[in-house]
């Protein structure tokens, strides 16, 4: 008898069927401890152990900051920082015509604001503010200087060098005078990857200005790369430990560009450049195109990050890819070269590591060792460079790593999904050390593009999540969740995901709104007139123009201040309520620090700290 065989393509094709049954069959929470938990995909790699030997953290002066709110009425607030003793009050002092007057009559201890009302023939002051330690007062701060005007304003300016507006702002400490200054990458246009290729020649150009508005440097990136958010990621950080930040870009070859204006093969780098005078430090290779990313310019986005990897040394770290495969190189800074510390490559064919990318990049330290994880969306890789866990849900629109829920120990992320779920999982919060699902929403989502978590509602215990459809998948619904997972409202009771901020005197945060754009699923609004608002409450402030381009802890006490842009300036708005309580500089909190440095490149979200803050 004839023996029948079958080919092995056959035979082939048929286990790759019946393993995706299997992966289809199995409840999407169990795919978490396939591969990166019970079989990691490498063997673990060595630790980190960088060049630091503590903690290289930046140093913050008092950020003493005025705001003229009347005529002969001036309200200032200051920094608490980190390494102030618990006990430390403050004594406030103006100063006129070189003699110096304190203004409270005893230590200021609950709070670190003061309003002052000014004489009435004064037109001018000066301000500074001593701590005070056990009873003796401390070197005094440094000075700010006030200028009564019948015609004051609600900010400070910033004058750009032309009528452009940025496309990125970010913010560091440049000169090493314990001030924030403002490094911004314009103009405020360019192409999305799947967008149509730029031909007008539009190149993008590096600018730098100090904390007073001193504009120190133009660099112009060049026609090597694409003017897009996803060709040109930077972060500035102070990567060698010498107190004055460095500014780290993607850059390319002049000649590079295509006639149809894309960039699609060239050397690709990772420049380091000196904050000052912009000059290059040092640069290495970009993470090297493949095919395995999926096409180029759709699939392949760039992201850089910044980590402490071995809880001391800040690493810098250069990425490639979102919708399949993913790659992570990472470095230290040392004696002004970039050494490579290891090197992160996905397997595509890893079903929960491929396609598990988010916009943006978070790191922290999730599993409690003093080391900083990546979180690059719905994978997680540990600070050696392997890969922690995925839950295996696709592609995150945006997710959120902080204290969640304070009644659970550790770190919770709250995701997002714009990949279709069936199987109530669009919508979740996991354990950020374990990736194990902790809550789903419960019901299918199409393409959920938005998400926020924040103290809305003071008397629901933890922060609430809330989340919004993009009405390209099909969908129109909004979600807003407590802490524990419980629907609290839908739809039109739901408010916008954007640009949250702390600004009144409670721990509950405010929404920055634009009338007929208040659920906008856009990061900024091109319209001149904002709002500063509670939920289901009361407006706080009107009197604000411009696009939002941050939130940041930047000046004065914990709260945030917004930056926003106009044509050719970049305005700081800060608040003058009152304070109730203090609590220590936000931007000395790891996450919150690493939240704003990530904020200049991918797509923005408003930062948030690593642990619990809310009523």
């Amino acid at each position: 008898m004839k023996k029948h065989t079958i080919p092995f393509f056959v035979v082939f094709l048929a286990l790759i069927m019946l393993s995706c049954l299997n992966l289809k069959a199995q409840d999407p929470r169990e795919r978490n401890y396939l591969y990166p938990v019970l079989k990691p995909i490498h063997e673990p790699k060595p630790l980190v152990n960088g060049w630091a030997k503590q903690r290289v953290t930046e140093k913050f002066n008092r950020g003493l900051t005025a705001s003229q709110i009347s005529p002969q009425k001036v309200y200032l607030s200051w920094r608490l920082l980190a390494e102030d003793p618990v006990q430390t009050a403050f004594n406030l002092y103006r100063e006129v015509d070189g003699k110096a007057s304190r203004l409270n009559k005893k230590p200021l201890a609950i709070t670190t604001d003061f309003t002052d009302q000014v004489p009435a023939k004064t037109t001018s002051a000066n301000y500074f503010v001593r701590a005070v330690v056990d009873g003796k007062e401390q070197k005094p701060s440094e000075k700010i200087s006030v200028f009564l005007s019948k015609e004051f304003k609600n900010y400070r300016s910033i004058k750009l060098q032309g009528d452009y507006k940025p496309q990125r702002i970010a913010l560091a400490d440049l000169d090493g005078d314990g001030t924030m200054d403002f490094i911004i990458k314009q103009p405020d246009r360019g192409i999305d990857p799947g967008g149509q290729p730029n031909k007008d020649g539009l190149t993008y150009k590096i600018e730098v200005y100090l904390s007073d508005g001193t504009f120190l440097w133009r660099k112009d990136l060049g026609p090597g790369l694409e003017p897009g958010i996803w060709y040109t990621p930077m972060v500035v950080y102070d990567f060698n430990g010498d107190g004055k930040a460095e500014i780290a870009v993607k850059t390319g070859p002049a000649d590079a560009r295509e006639a149809d204006g894309r960039v699609r093969k060239g050397p690709e780098w990772c420049s380091i450049l000196n904050g000052m005078t912009g000059e290059e430090i040092c640069k290495v290779d970009w993470p090297e195109r493949s095919w395995r990313f999926g096409d180029y310019n759709r699939n392949n986005r760039n992201q850089m990050g910044m980590a402490y990897l071995d809880g001391k040394t800040p690493c810098l770290l250069v990425a490639r890819g979102t919708y399949r495969l993913m790659m992570v190189d990472a470095y230290q800074m040392v004696n002004g070269k970039l050494e490579k510390l290891w090197r992160w490559d996905g397997d595509e064919e890893n079903p929960i590591i491929r396609h598990q990318g988010a916009h943006g990049m978070h790191t922290a330290d999730v599993d409690g060792d003093g080391r900083d994880e990546i979180v690059l969306g719905s994978v997680v890789l540990d600070d050696n460079g392997t890969a922690l866990w995925s839950t295996g849900f696709g592609h995150p629109d945006k997710c959120f790593v902080t204290d969640i829920d304070p009644t659970r120990p550790g770190l919770e992320i709250f995701y997002a999904y714009e990949d279709w779920h069936d199987d109530g999982n669009g919508v979740c919060m996991v354990d950020a050390k374990t990736g194990e699902v902790i809550w789903g929403i419960g019901q299918k989502t199409t393409h959920v593009g938005d998400g926020m978590v924040a103290d809305i509602l003071p008397d629901v215990p933890g922060l609430e999540c809330f989340a919004s459809e993009d009405p390209k998948g099909g969908s129109k619904s909004k979600y807003l969740l407590s802490a524990k997972g419980k629907m609290l409202a839908t739809d039109d009771a739901v408010p916008g995901c954007r640009n949250w901020i702390f600004w009144d005197a409670d721990k509950v945060r405010e929404s920055i709104v634009s009338p007929g754009y208040e659920n906008s699923m856009w990061d900024r609004f091109d319209v001149s007139k904002l709002s500063i608002v509670k939920y289901k409450g009361d407006t706080l402030e009107t009197k604000i123009e411009g696009s939002v381009i941050m939130m940041a802890d930047l000046q004065g006490d914990w709260r945030e201040e917004l930056i926003t842009i106009m044509p050719g300036e970049l305005r700081i708005y800060a608040t003058a309520i009152p304070a109730k309580d203090r609590r220590v500089c936000l931007m000395q909190d790891p996450f919150y620090r690493a939240e704003i440095v990530h904020r200049s490149m991918g797509y923005e979200q408003s930062p948030v700290t690593s642990y619990y803050l809310g009523e």
